[in-house]
């Protein structure tokens, strides 16, 4: 066999049982998967998981929405499904795509083929290569919309996957991604002078060991700032605990969560309760990369 055909019957066993999930995972990755992953022979059974689950769902985000909540759920990828049998986790995407149990199988399969073409098209797009140098275990963001000039100050806590990690990308939480935002490092490193905000570490952090560091992302003015507050995950992310801060004096806005919605999405979302000081906050857990998590807001009123 060739290698598609290979990494489609490889993809095909995992889906079974618990899918990314399963107990003694080592065992579930096939050597073509394992190359697509970055997967070495050295990676713990946590390690293994989380490069799996993040090639896939980098892969299943290129495909139609249909097909990528098919892939999610059959792998048990999405935190909804992850029930311990492949048909259920069938059953609970049939739900949510309103289409019967037999017709998301074949959306399955299908997707698979394409999982297999696209990690084909682009064999060197692979966690493998770097973005599987390090992980974000912890991400605190605030946003504070109560004072004349709005901020973004974050927290992170980075674990290397790999021996001597010693820069990381900054990249600011949407809508400040653009030209003129104003990034300083607070504590963890030092910013070097680079077109893309990147952080020297002050010292190599050797593989398994995690780091810390806190930075601010100042918008280049007031009026700069939208309604909401995203962050595209492009490794994954095991929290991400974010508060905006509106102030008490500020009429209590109509607040909205995005928990792993399409890149850029910023409709929809689940109501949030918006508490006395004018603060909201949420939690996301197991981010999944290329999916967008934050919270949007409109005037009450509105």
């Amino acid at each position: 066999m060739n290698a598609y055909a290979d990494l489609v019957r490889e993809l095909k066993s995992l889906r079974k049982g618990r899918g990314v999930l399963a107990g003694r995972i080592g065992d579930r990755v096939g050597p073509v998967l394992r190359a697509t992953c970055g997967v070495t022979e050295g990676d713990a059974p946590g390690a293994i998981r989380r490069k799996v689950s993040a090639r896939l769902a980098e892969l299943a985000g290129r495909l139609p929405e249909d097909l990528r909540l098919a892939t999610l759920a059959a792998f048990a990828i999405e935190p909804g499904a992850r029930q311990p049998l492949y048909q259920e986790r069938v059953y609970w995407a049939a739900v949510r795509l309103d289409r019967d149990p037999r017709t998301v199988r074949r959306r399955v399969d299908e997707a698979i083929d394409h999982l297999a073409e696209l990690a084909a098209d682009a064999p060197g797009d692979r966690p493998g290569d770097r973005s599987a140098d390090w992980r974000t275990a912890e991400l605190h963001a605030v946003l504070t919309l109560d004072r004349p000039h709005p901020e973004v100050i974050e927290r992170h806590r980075v674990v290397a996957d790999r021996d001597d990690l010693r820069e990381l990308p900054l990249t600011p939480p949407l809508p400040l991604d653009r030209a003129g935002v104003e990034v300083g490092v607070l504590y963890g490193g030092t910013l070097l002078d680079r077109p893309t905000p990147t952080l020297a570490l002050p010292t190599p952090v050797a593989g398994g060991h995690a780091h810390d560091f806190a930075v601010r992302f100042h918008p280049p003015t007031a009026d700069a700032t939208r309604p909401y507050l995203v962050h595209v995950p492009q490794r994954p992310c095991d929290l991400l605990d974010l508060r905006v801060r509106f102030g008490p004096t500020a009429a209590p806005p109509e607040v909205w969560a995005l928990h792993g919605t399409d890149s850029h999405e910023t409709t929809g979302g689940h109501r949030q309760h918006v508490d006395p000081a004018g603060e909201v906050h949420v939690r996301f857990r197991h981010l999944i990369p290329g999916l967008a998590y934050g919270v949007r807001w409109e005037p009450a009123g509105e």
